[in-house]
């Protein structure tokens, strides 16, 4: 019950004792009144009755007594009137029945006054002439106590109305400080900051809100330091100081997780002699300022810039990373770095064409990070050796289909659904419970299994997102495997899902039609998110109205900071797995990433959002990140395995 309803229950029961007690106060006297009333009214009667009734009884005169008699009796406030003439004992009795008009019968039924009589002697001298014996009527007792009691009630009726009212326009004046309060300690709790709330006049109040200012001041410095705290670890350890570009260990780690990930592109490894000469003529200043322009330009100026990641790994050589992109798109991109370079070489004073030169090398099916940085620095060198501006390293593989052929069989497996599901728990750090499970797709074409880093590729490519992610979601309910295990299921939402309206309005109705929603997780890539951020909102509102929970996927991979999470609120991220390859850094990269880590699971605790560690190897690896105190784990220590009934 809110504080509102608390205080206004509180003084409508004092109301109503208070309005109790003068009722119950009015009635009984009230009630004492009307007796005294009767009685007295009853004695005063029968003495001046008897008295008028004396020179009468003397003479005998029955018609003079009867008519006196007749006129006091006729007024109807008395039920019986009895004479007993002693002479001859003759007893005479009128009788008048009880009759209330305007009074309820169950107020009479009450009995409330009880029956009043007196009774008197007439004498004359010594000689004792009658008896005169009258009852009194309660009618006019009933009928007074009544009218009374009404107009009471009533008066306080519309005094208790009035007060109502009143109270509650007052209270709600008086407490909506607190209902501020309250809306503001809520913000805060969502990381949600405004200017401090104005001071109220009641003087209880003003310390509650003083209090609340204060505390919202100091949560707010605690978690700019947090979100500090990130960008410079970030800053530090992951930025080359010079260009701002992302450094070696970076870049490492992106193309750890880029690789560990179904996909397709290219690694484009340049090394800028040119900048030594820079160096030799003008010294560093000189060379740096270059670099930091040449930087600039390189990562904003170049086509497919939303997907390609630029880093400098060393003092001349920079690295460029193609997360999406066939040959022909890598060549395009290619020869835009090359006219770049040249152009940048012209500004600077140098000769174009001379003095640095490219090695690329496309991304082949189980290819290693290790094979693939081998394969784009022999490219590299061999450019080099030869003088020439770029070279490209060839892997020959054999396609298994052409784009058109990828096409229809992704077309037909999606219409008919011919897909082999597997699924890999997330686990609990403290218990390894179970959290929800993960869900994977492989395709069956012409009786051979293929694997998603094969087919996603081309369901990128030709735009088949949606149609993939809303034929899993079917078969999740029309195979029903959420009745397997009491765990949710979470499905990795593509990029053209998260954007695409069909789907959204699809998902709303879907939502609305299965069993049970809250056994459904989905998630959604940091980069798909920070790049549609609006239509991601929507989305994840469509998700929540449907009873679903979501989860952002690769938090942490951009380098960008992490403020759209106060805005999603998601239940739980998953940090990318570029933060998570301690075993294959130096000890010191270790730590940095640990560090990074720590800080990352501190901001998602202060929005209440649960961390899940990613690319877990081993037992010795989930010791070491079990100190950070994430939620939950997962890797290659529990790898995916078949869905069985």
């Amino acid at each position: 019950m809110t504080l509102f309803n608390q205080i206004n229950s509180l003084l409508f029961a004092l109301f109503l004792l208070v309005m109790s007690s003068l009722v119950y106060f009015q009635f009984t006297e009230t009630k004492a009144f009307m007796e005294n009333q009767m009685e007295s009214d009853l004695n005063n009667t029968i003495t001046s009755l008897s008295l008028m009734l004396k020179p009468h009884l003397e003479t005998g005169d029955q018609a003079t007594v009867d008519t006196l008699v007749n006129v006091i009796f006729e007024g109807g406030f008395y039920k019986q009137v009895s004479l007993t003439w002693l002479a001859d004992q003759k007893n005479q009795v009128w009788n008048n029945a009880i009759t209330i008009k305007k009074v309820p019968q169950w107020f009479i039924d009450l009995d409330l006054f009880e029956a009043q009589s007196k009774e008197v002697t007439i004498t004359s001298g010594w000689l004792q002439l009658a008896i005169l014996k009258i009852e009194s009527n309660p009618a006019i007792g009933y009928r007074e106590l009544w009218r009374i009691m009404n107009n009471t009630l009533m008066v306080l009726s519309v005094l208790f109305l009035i007060s109502i009212v009143v109270l509650r326009l007052r209270l709600k004046r008086i407490l909506k400080p607190l209902h501020e309060v309250a809306q503001h300690a809520k913000d805060v709790s969502q990381r949600k900051f405004h200017p401090d709330m104005a001071l109220p006049s009641t003087s209880e109040l003003k310390e509650v809100v003083g209090a609340i200012n204060s505390m919202s001041g100091q949560l707010k410095q605690v978690f700019s330091a947090l979100d500090e705290e990130v960008d410079s670890l970030k800053n530090d350890t992951l930025r080359d100081q010079v260009s701002q570009l992302p450094n070696r260990l970076y870049f490492t780690g992106q193309l750890n997780s880029w690789l560990n990930e179904p996909g397709f592109g290219a690694l484009l490894l340049a090394d800028f002699n040119w900048l030594d000469e820079i160096h030799s003529k003008y010294g560093y200043q000189t060379r740096d300022q270059t670099i930091k322009v040449l930087a600039s330009k390189l990562a904003n100026d170049l086509p497919f810039s939303a997907d390609t990641l630029v880093a400098r790994i060393s003092n001349t050589e920079f690295a460029f990373l193609m997360r999406k992109g066939d040959k022909q798109q890598v060549t395009e991109y290619l020869q835009s770095l090359i006219r770049l370079i040249n152009q940048e070489m012209l500004n600077a004073g140098c000769e174009p064409n001379q003095q640095f030169a490219i090695g690329v090398s496309e991304r082949s099916e189980g290819v290693t990070r290790a094979e693939l940085l081998s394969q784009a620095d022999n490219a590299l060198q061999k450019a080099l050796n030869e003088d020439k501006i770029s070279r490209w390293f060839y892997v020959e593989t054999e396609q298994e289909f052409s784009r058109e052929a990828w096409r229809e069989q992704l077309i037909e497996a999606i219409s008919a659904n011919r897909f082999l599901f597997q699924w890999q728990p997330i686990q609990q750090c403290s218990d390894d419970k179970i959290i929800h499970r993960e869900i994977y797709c492989r395709l069956e074409i012409a009786g051979k299994v293929i694997r998603a880093n094969q087919f996603m590729p081309y369901i990128e490519r030709l735009s088949l997102g949606h149609k993939l992610d809303r034929c899993l979601l079917e078969a999740i309910e029309s195979d029903n495997l959420q009745a397997l295990n009491s765990e949710p299921i979470a499905v990795n939402l593509s990029r053209e899902s998260v954007i695409n309206p069909d789907f959204h309005t699809w998902l709303a109705s879907h939502l609305a039609k299965i069993k049970h929603p809250e056994k459904l997780h989905f998630e959604m890539s940091e980069a798909g998110i920070t790049q549609n951020l609006k239509t991601c909102l929507h989305l994840c509102e469509i998700i929540s109205k449907g009873g679903a929970q979501f989860g952002v996927d690769n938090c942490g991979r951009q380098m960008g900071a992490l403020t759209y999470l106060q805005q999603l609120k998601p239940h739980y991220i998953k940090l990318d797995m570029s933060l998570s390859c301690y075993n294959n850094e130096e000890n010191e990269e270790n730590q940095q990433n640990l560090e990074l880590c720590r800080a990352l699971i501190n901001i998602a605790r202060g929005l209440s959002i649960k961390v899940i560690m990613t690319g877990i190897e081993d037992e010795k690896h989930l010791q070491t990140i079990k100190p950070l105190r994430a939620e939950g784990y997962q890797g290659y220590i529990k790898p995916p395995v078949e869905i069985s009934a």
